[in-house]
């Protein structure tokens, strides 16, 4: 199982870390077998698997469950899942519950925590909780931010770069910038000695994540500009059609899809 040691070597040799979405057994399962450096299970499982209108509806049990299922399909992995909204941002105790909660019951790695919650990083460290920090776009404040590029102004950047040597100093050993301006991360990801993983944020970043149904073309509505298809799995749809058109006709199964041992006997007809 990689270990953030070895994330950190990596960093140190400029070895790209490759990070993606898993939110179930198979697709877990699929990112362990391309030998994907770590994976994240993301609140985005809300929108792209349980049809939610946001990650803001996502609770601790849905992320719990899936986590779950991740580590059984992924179980040399390096995994990390996401807090829900609503889970942290309440008080010290409350957040340090559920962080503390979802990192025993799913045996993740390490707990990510979107926004600058300083205490909270330096509280779950100081337990034993990795945490992986997340600055920058964070989907979960999209009712504030809206989707749109973070940081674009130089105060704006001054204060991110602020922010992530903030969380760094708290504990966080590893942060995720998503959707700001590549210099900016450029800069960030030379300041900071653990691993800076971008979405959207350039190609000067330790490493990259993207969503597993956004890379293969998997129900996606939206693709954003950052995203590359390494796949297609769009043609479900029609897939699905010509299953329906053959059950109806008869066409399915055919002989090469029955079983032919005869069991009933001529008076059993």
């Amino acid at each position: 199982m990689k270990t953030i040691k070895q994330l950190l070597t990596m960093k140190e040799q400029k070895e790209k870390i490759s990070m993606i979405t898993a939110y179930d057994y198979p697709s877990a399962k699929q990112a362990e077998q391309a030998k994907i450096d770590t994976i994240l299970v993301g609140d985005s499982l809300g929108m792209v698997v349980l049809g939610y209108d946001s990650t803001v509806e996502v609770t601790m049990e849905d992320m719990i469950h899936h986590a779950k299922a991740v580590r059984r399909g992924a179980p040399e992995s390096y995994v990390i899942v996401d807090v829900p909204f609503g889970a942290v941002g309440v008080d010290q105790t409350t957040d340090m519950k559920n962080a503390i909660q979802l990192y025993k019951e799913t045996k993740a790695n390490a707990v990510k925590i979107e926004g600058v919650h300083v205490e909270l990083i330096k509280g779950c460290t100081q337990i034993g909780v990795p945490v992986v920090s997340h600055l920058g776009l964070t989907p979960q404040s999209v009712g504030i931010t809206g989707y749109k590029l973070q940081a674009g102004s130089r105060e704006e950047a001054e204060q991110l770069i602020e922010d992530a040597k903030n969380v760094e100093q708290a504990g966080a050993v590893m942060l995720v910038l998503e959707a700001i301006p590549s210099d900016l991360a450029a800069v960030i990801s030379a300041q900071l000695t653990i691993p800076v993983i971008g979405i959207g944020a350039g190609k000067e970043t330790d490493g990259q994540v993207l969503v597993y149904h956004d890379l293969l073309n998997y129900g996606s509505e939206h693709i954003a500009k950052f995203v590359k298809q390494y796949g297609d799995f769009s043609n479900g749809v029609e897939a699905l059609k010509t299953y329906n058109q053959e059950v109806k006709s008869g066409a399915f199964p055919s002989e090469a899809h029955t079983y032919k041992k005869k069991v009933m006997g001529e008076t059993d007809k």
